[in-house]
């Protein structure tokens, strides 16, 4: 069966996203800066800038890119939240860089939106288990990622169904924000570190399921 990850990255103090990070409102507590300094490591590498943003040639290799190609290819579907989506449709390029079914909870009734180079965004008014079900019908014999935001991410974790979770930590501080690990259960799965790799501009955690 596929599995279900959560792939993000993370501020050093324990935040998904800056206070304020709305794309209507971007000067809000310097939140851009924020969130391009907790990202950082990822936007010089080659595979990032040549199969998801499509800039062409060039790029960094090694570990990290390799990284990076591996949780892209294993992915056959995502799952998000309708804060993420509203900030990613006026964001993302033509050819948003997801390039497989995306399920987006929300309580908007909207019919599926098809971009180019594969990805179709599905807009799921039935709660997360039922999205859950869906990308599991879509993704095949490839893994379900959970991208976010972080209340999405929480109530997966709650449910007991994320077998594996890969963060980027950088050695940024945020102050305030959005926090990964908050609302959850004490019944919640438990996990052992798998993985832990050193990146010039952010340490990459992967934790699996116990």
């Amino acid at each position: 069966m596929s599995k279900v990850f959560v792939n993000i990255g993370l501020s050093l103090d324990g935040y998904l996203a800056p206070e304020g990070m709305t794309m209507d409102n971007p000067g809000y507590k310097n939140w851009g800066a924020k969130w391009g300094a907790m990202m950082a490591w990822i936007i010089n590498q080659q595979y990032f800038r040549q199969n998801l943003l499509k800039l062409g040639p060039g790029g960094e290799t090694g570990p990290v890119n390799d990284l990076i190609r591996s949780t892209a290819e294993r992915i056959g579907a995502n799952i998000m939240g309708k804060r993420m989506f509203d900030q990613g449709e006026v964001a993302w390029p033509e050819e948003a860089p997801f390039h497989t079914p995306v399920y987006v909870l929300t309580r908007e009734k909207r019919e599926p939106w098809v971009r180019p180079g594969g990805t179709t965004f599905y807009f799921i008014n039935d709660g997360p288990e039922r999205a859950l079900e869906l990308a599991r019908a879509s993704a095949g014999s490839r893994d379900i990622r959970i991208a976010g935001g972080a209340d999405v991410i929480q109530q997966y974790l709650n449910l007991g169904v994320v077998d594996e979770m890969e963060i980027a930590l950088a050695p940024v501080l945020f102050g305030g924000g959005r926090r990964l690990f908050e609302n959850l259960g004490e019944s919640g799965p438990q996990f052992r570190i798998d993985r832990v790799l050193d990146g010039p501009a952010a340490t990459h955690l992967r934790y699996v399921r116990q």
